[in-house]
């Protein structure tokens, strides 16, 4: 313990802690949004084949999050963990392969630096306390799902479940609301997205969002409560119209194209949860009230 609240009187150190911790939990992203989807599609043609009474594929190698290991998939060679190193490995290898030379997605660092800063966030915002470090696994979280999202357009049960469930326990010590808001929050943030699904299904035909969007919008209100909800559902609406009016113009694509709400919804919810008050109050200070 005195050790922990000698870290906790020098911000300087607690705040380089957490963008160091929050570059190697990037790293580990990484293989998270890559692996994950293709663990659940395999999971899933394997319980549609049971269905249909068909016999079960050959099993290969395994395929999990830490098996095989992680390797260049140009030429296979192991990365070895000096390669591995977030953010400094890229620089040093200049964004290629030490072996074939093939160029490494630029999307890799970006994760990792995106994941370092925004847990350098929540650590300065919040502090040296529990607050902070429940806030920093629903962020990695967070940016693990929308990742996941912009990807497969899928927000993972196995994700987004245990972090409701986590954001009710958390508020049981009621670390940013007390446990009634945050059950009604649940409840409201489910019902009002599929309130919105069905009236748009029932007037145009069509399924205008993912049953995910509901439990993500049930998971935010389970951590901030209901009253983070309105917020939360506008900031997402307007980033989500000027985000993709911008990605159906750079994509040349149709307005039916689909675009996953995912990753609006997680960032919104973010800010509401951080500076949901702030905001809420400096737009009532300019309507007058």
């Amino acid at each position: 313990m005195e050790a922990i609240d000698l870290l906790g009187s020098y911000p300087l150190a607690y705040l380089s802690g957490a963008l160091i911790l929050g570059l190697l939990v990037g790293s580990f992203l990484n293989v998270v949004v890559h692996r994950l989807p293709l663990m659940l599609e395999r999971e899933w043609i394997a319980q549609s084949r049971e269905m249909l009474g068909l016999p079960a594929e050959a099993s290969g190698a395994p395929y999990t999050l830490s098996r095989p290991g992680s390797h260049c998939p140009h030429c296979n060679h192991k990365i070895r963990p000096w390669e591995n190193i977030p953010l400094l490995s890229y620089l040093l290898l200049r964004g290629r392969c030490s072996h074939c030379k093939t160029t490494i997605s630029l999307r890799y660092p970006l994760v990792e630096l995106t994941c370092g800063l925004l847990s350098f966030v929540v650590v300065w915002h919040f502090g040296f306390t529990w607050q902070a470090g429940s806030a920093l696994l629903l962020t990695w979280s967070l940016l693990a799902m929308s990742l996941i999202d912009a990807d497969h357009q899928l927000l993972p049960d196995i994700l987004v479940l245990p972090m409701l469930w986590l954001g009710l326990i958390a508020n049981q010590f009621e670390l940013f609301t007390n446990l009634p808001d945050a059950v009604w929050g649940a409840a409201a943030g489910y019902l009002s997205l599929w309130s919105v699904y069905q009236v748009f299904r029932l007037v145009t035909g069509k399924e205008g969002m993912g049953f995910g969007d509901f439990k993500l919008l049930a998971m935010l209100g389970a951590w901030g409560g209901w009253q983070i909800l309105p917020l939360t559902i506008l900031l997402s609406s307007l980033v989500g119209a000027v985000l993709g009016i911008i990605l159906l113009k750079r994509r040349n694509a149709e307005s039916g194209t689909p675009i996953p709400f995912g990753p609006y919804l997680a960032i919104a919810g973010w800010i509401a949860l951080l500076w949901g008050d702030q905001i809420t109050g400096m737009y009532l200070q300019f309507a007058g009230f």
